[in-house]
């Protein structure tokens, strides 16, 4: 009879631990039993909320010794991962972190430790601030797994604690390269509580509420505002006869709030750029470019604008539309490359029907103009032909 009970116990634990392979830590079964392929065993574990991630752990309150796996799953072959904790801080700066990641060139896989002191980092190999037992990796092809292995002795005795993760790519030499700015990658962090279990996220993460505002503002001001204040310049004009200065006001207006919403934008990107390596990307310099064209557009404008009658003013015609139009084109072509660097698709394909439509009211408005421009120099020759003919019949 014993050794029935010991077969049904075992049978038991091999079907729980098939169970758990492919379950996540949402599931009852694996809260309190979780079988790794290299028979570690985690009394508890977590569901990350971003990253397809989770965490599993045993903590040892006597020494305050805590064995670790993250897992990632859906992992890319040359993608870097990490955990990390940051006993001083919310967020990435002063973290520290375990790094695993696949060679390319060989398919090994090396699993360190590095501390984090800035957002310049290059995640090189280093010792944390607190003592580090053992760290090693695994990657599981058939499920795009990766899991760090980590056993360490909490900093300061604290069982409640920031912690951190992430992923990134790996370029074809080994080098490990900065991971996306996508908002699941900007809201990895949280709070970890060891002893009790608990997992929490960290409300209200700014950089992402930051990086949206930044978006926004400059989404509006240089890629929909500017195109509309051109297309007013441009085609109701056609029809200064009747409307007299009005477009000149309109088309005035429209750039000068793009102008200074741009302002705003710009400066959230600058802000944005003291914690990042944003600012070196080329979306970064021609957010740059861009504030330096439209300020020399507008102080030209103010100060440098000649008289309809002036005989230079042909030449402050063609700066203004080079400088004008070129600054819209690579206005529109940077908010796609801010799009992508965000991994937005919905608001790309938004952003992507916006220009469209005014790309289509500029061909109709063109067509339009060039139609009522022929029609007024068809008046016009018979006016003059007319004119003409009242002259030679008077004596």
């Amino acid at each position: 009879m014993a050794s029935i009970n010991n077969l049904g116990l075992l049978l038991s634990l091999f079907i729980i631990s098939i169970t758990c392979t492919a379950a996540t830590c949402s599931d009852e079964q694996c809260k309190s039993f979780m079988n790794f392929p290299n028979n570690v065993m985690f009394a508890t574990c977590k569901d990350l909320p971003v990253l397809d991630s989770s965490i599993h752990w045993n903590y040892h309150q006597s020494s305050s010794r805590v064995d670790v796996a993250f897992k990632k799953s859906n992992a890319r072959d040359s993608s870097w991962i990490a955990w990390a904790l940051n006993p001083t801080a919310q967020g990435m700066a002063g973290s520290q972190a375990f790094i695993a990641f696949r060679n390319p060139s060989d398919a090994t896989l090396r699993s360190y430790t590095t501390p984090i002191t800035g957002y310049d980092t290059f995640l090189e190999e280093g010792s944390l601030s607190f003592p580090v037992y053992a760290v090693s990796a695994s990657y599981y092809s058939n499920g795009g797994d990766m899991i760090i292995f980590a056993s360490f002795k909490l900093p300061e005795n604290k069982t409640v604690i920031n912690h951190v993760w992430q992923e990134g790519p790996v370029s074809k030499d080994g080098t490990l390269g900065v991971h996306s700015f996508s908002a699941p990658n900007l809201q990895s962090v949280g709070t970890i509580d060891f002893a009790s279990g608990k997992v929490s996220e960290i409300a209200g993460n700014s950089k992402v509420k930051l990086r949206k505002v930044h978006g926004i503002l400059n989404g509006i001001s240089w890629g929909i505002l500017m195109p509309i204040g051109a297309i007013l310049a441009r085609y109701l004009k056609a029809y200064d006869g009747n409307l007299g200065a009005t477009w000149f006001h309109m088309h005035r207006a429209c750039q000068s709030i793009a102008y200074v919403i741009g302002i705003f934008g710009f400066s959230t990107g600058l802000y944005m750029s003291r914690h990042n390596k944003h600012h070196h990307s080329p979306h970064g310099c021609i957010g740059i470019t861009l504030i330096c064209l439209a300020s020399l557009q507008v102080f030209a404008a103010v100060f440098f604008r000649p008289k309809k009658d002036h005989r230079y003013r042909i030449f402050w015609n063609m700066f203004h539309y080079v400088v004008g139009y070129g600054t819209i084109g690579l206005a529109i072509w940077n908010v796609f490359k801010g799009i992508d660097i965000m991994e937005e698709r919905k608001w790309k394909s938004v952003y992507l029907g916006i220009v469209i439509c005014l790309a289509l009211i500029a061909f109709v408005l063109e067509s339009v103009t060039w139609i009522l421009l022929c029609i007024k120099k068809v008046n016009n020759h018979n006016e003059d032909q007319a004119d003409d003919h009242v002259d030679q019949r008077i004596p």
